[in-house]
């Protein structure tokens, strides 16, 4: 049976002028879910440490163990999105479930017998969780988790599917961006600070207030949306079939054959203006050969599994030659991680004052990154790309930026190893053990502020690159890709942890006797390498959509 396009909204829909109100429902819903996040999220290994007991490096892995679940979830979520329910059903179930996950976190604040007895710091005598502690603890991250990680890049898709121009679209996910990086500010400041200095349990209350608000600005909006089309089937069943038809059909020579475009016997015989596959992966075009018994009389496919619509064909190939570069996104993301669960590791043992009465929260230094991000979003949509296009006539297209992104990511780690070289000899200054080093967290500032402008670049940059070159029925799932490689990067970013601890000294417990400048110049390296991996894969790849100017993913929203 002939397949229709599928797409998170109907066909019909995109030719009605996108409403700013229906983008601006997706941004208030998004900000209040971002900043509910943020608010557990970024404080996490504290909490870990200082609850339950953990010890500093065990608390960094769980950390990034969830993080990467967060990152992963979106896929499923995207899938269900393109397959079944629609981005709008997928949201909203998806913020039910980390409201769950966050009530029941703080419920572990809140009553005594679901946490271990307290300890100071470092001291010998704590006593670890047991075993229904950690399960009750760890079944409120997972709902948390999942339920983020379902509507965060799931909302990106459905926001750029308000607008039909793409260089709308590109200053959507710029804003998009911002808004994410702006909520976290506040979470991982504002609410940071009450969980740090007043409670545990109103910080992890106001994050539930926060994920209900959310929910509730999302939900309010609903008739002002494109309405999700309902799926007849799966666009990955699909791409499946291209390979399964492709392998049973024996090899033609395939030059001149006739190829199955999905149109009836009748309009095949008047029409001569199909295209044929492209050469890329010939052996894929098998799967739309026309052979003996693939069609009906009607015109239409007999087997799905043995015959497929050039279309088909070609959405596979769009896929197969996007994954050398996806794969340059998650050597990227994977230092930033372990910059990030360091960093916090990094602050705990640095001078936190800020004033006389002001002490910084460890999981606060994020927001060096957070707000540079922000600021560079800002200045480059409004001020660096209008003037590019206007004094130069260029722009800066997707890769371009992405490309920026990654240099600024590895100037970012070498500056880590430089940090860090100047806390360890402070700490090896002072013979008798101290627990806080005598330098200033703000240290860290500069390479947390690169690491933000480089974000500001290659975050979304890799989103409006992937939803722009994505096929049409793989909308929602162009956006979470972005998803998996970093959620993947996590997971190598423990790789690494346990590798650098079992080989080497640089990691153990505590980190004042260790080398962590030796562990960000190792991840230096690998950033240095994977850029030059990127360079290869992007001078390689030609834009699919050839008839949009460069210049369209920058340009201003028309004032009418």
């Amino acid at each position: 049976m002939e397949k229709p396009a599928v797409q998170c909204v109907d066909e019909a829909a995109t030719k009605v002028q996108s409403s700013p109100a229906r983008s601006n429902n997706n941004g208030g819903s998004m900000a209040g879910l971002s900043l509910a996040a943020a608010g557990w999220n970024n404080n996490l290994i504290v909490y870990l440490i200082q609850e339950f007991n953990m010890n500093s490096v065990s608390a960094a892995k769980v950390y990034n163990m969830a993080n990467g679940c967060s990152t992963i979830f979106p896929i499923l979520g995207a899938v269900v999105a393109d397959s079944f329910l629609g981005c709008f059903s997928v949201i909203w179930i998806s913020s039910f479930i980390s409201l769950l996950g966050a009530l029941l976190l703080t419920f572990t604040a809140a009553i005594d017998t679901l946490r271990p007895q307290k300890c100071d710091y470092g001291s010998d005598d704590c006593r670890n969780a047991s075993t229904s502690q950690l399960t009750f603890l760890y079944a409120a991250l997972a709902l948390a988790y999942l339920g983020n990680g379902g509507t965060r890049f799931t909302i990106g898709s459905m926001g750029a599917n308000q607008f039909q121009k793409p260089k709308h679209q590109a200053i959507f996910f710029n804003w998009y961006t911002f808004a994410l990086y702006t909520s976290n500010v506040i979470g991982s400041t504002v609410l940071l600070y009450i969980e740090d200095n007043v409670s545990w349990v109103l910080g992890f209350a106001i994050c539930v207030a926060f994920n209900v608000l959310g929910l509730t600005i999302f939900l309010s909006g609903q008739r002002l949306y494109r309405h999700i089309e309902t799926q007849h089937e799966s666009p990955f069943i699909s791409l499946a079939q291209v390979v399964v038809a492709a392998i049973r059909k024996k090899p033609f020579s395939l030059g001149g054959e006739d190829y199955y475009h999905g149109t009836k016997s009748q309009d095949s015989a008047t029409r001569t203006d199909f295209p044929k596959p492209s050469k890329f992966f010939r052996f894929l075009n098998r799967a739309a050969l026309v052979t003996e018994g693939d069609k009906k009389q009607d015109g239409l496919i007999a087997e799905p599994w043995k015959l497929c619509t050039v279309q088909q064909v070609e959405d596979l190939k769009i896929l197969i030659k996007l994954f050398p570069l996806w794969t340059t996104g998650l050597f990227l993301y994977t230092p930033l991680v372990i910059q990030a669960s360091l960093a916090i590791l990094q602050a705990l043992k640095m001078d936190r004052r800020f004033g006389s009465h002001f002490k910084i929260p460890a999981g606060s230094v994020v927001v060096f990154t957070l707000i540079s991000t922000c600021i560079t979003i800002t200045f480059t949509d409004r001020v660096l790309f209008p003037l590019l296009n206007r004094c130069i006539r260029t722009s800066l297209t997707p890769l371009r930026r992405v490309g920026i992104g990654h240099l600024l990511t590895v100037v970012s780690m070498a500056l880590s190893a430089l940090v860090e070289s100047k806390r360890i000899k402070i700490v090896k200054s002072h013979h008798q053990n101290i627990v806080v080093a005598p330098m200033s967290v703000f240290w860290l500032a500069p390479q947390l502020a690169i690491t933000g402008i480089g974000l500001a670049f290659h975050s979304p940059g890799y989103a409006g690159f992937y939803y722009q070159e994505f096929p049409a029925s793989l909308k929602s799932t162009s956006t979470a890709v972005v998803a998996v490689f970093v959620g993947a990067a996590f997971y190598l970013g423990n790789g690494v942890m346990d590798l650098v601890q079992s080989v080497t000294g640089w990691l153990p417990e505590n980190i004042d006797n260790g080398r962590l400048d030796n562990v960000f110049c190792v991840i230096c390296v690998l950033g240095a390498a994977n850029f030059v991996y990127y360079l290869v894969c992007a001078s390689f790849y030609k834009y699919k959509n050839v008839d949009q100017e460069p210049n369209d993913c920058i340009d201003k929203i028309d004032s009418n």
